[in-house]
């Protein structure tokens, strides 16, 4: 079964939501992306689903929790080497994110973290290929 996975993050701004994360590298899906929601491409079967407060509460019942207080989740995506990882906290940060911890070196495994602009939290982080020890 190829399975897909859909990552849904309210947020208070569409349009500077993408701007952040276009300025980040990532590109979106016209087919998914109206006024209320956009869908952020991070892999072949990965998605972000930037979705307008009001319209995210559409989907539920629950409060919508205030990511800029209290933590929902920690979105990880790693990436192809050290530098990428610096590259991607680096454009994070001139774009308005906050990083939000030191990074992480653990020799085979250095990673950091960022606050998006909606208080989401990201780890981009590098791990070496230790599949073929």
């Amino acid at each position: 079964m190829a399975a897909q996975i859909y990552v849904n993050l309210s947020v208070d701004d569409l349009n500077r939501s993408i701007e952040f994360f276009t300025k980040l590298g990532f590109k979106f899906n016209p087919k998914f992306t109206d006024e209320n929601a956009a869908c952020m491409i991070i892999g072949d079967n990965i998605f972000v689903m930037l979705l307008l407060k009001k319209f995210f509460q559409s989907f539920t019942k629950k409060e919508i929790c205030d990511a800029s207080k209290c933590a929902e989740v920690i979105n990880a995506i790693a990436v192809e080497s050290r530098d990428k990882v610096d590259e991607m906290i680096t454009k994070a940060a001139e774009a308005g994110g906050i990083e939000t911890r030191e990074p992480q070196d653990h020799g085979w495994m250095y990673g950091r973290s960022f606050q998006d602009l909606d208080g989401h939290l990201w780890e981009i982080f590098y791990m070496e290929d230790n599949t073929t020890n």
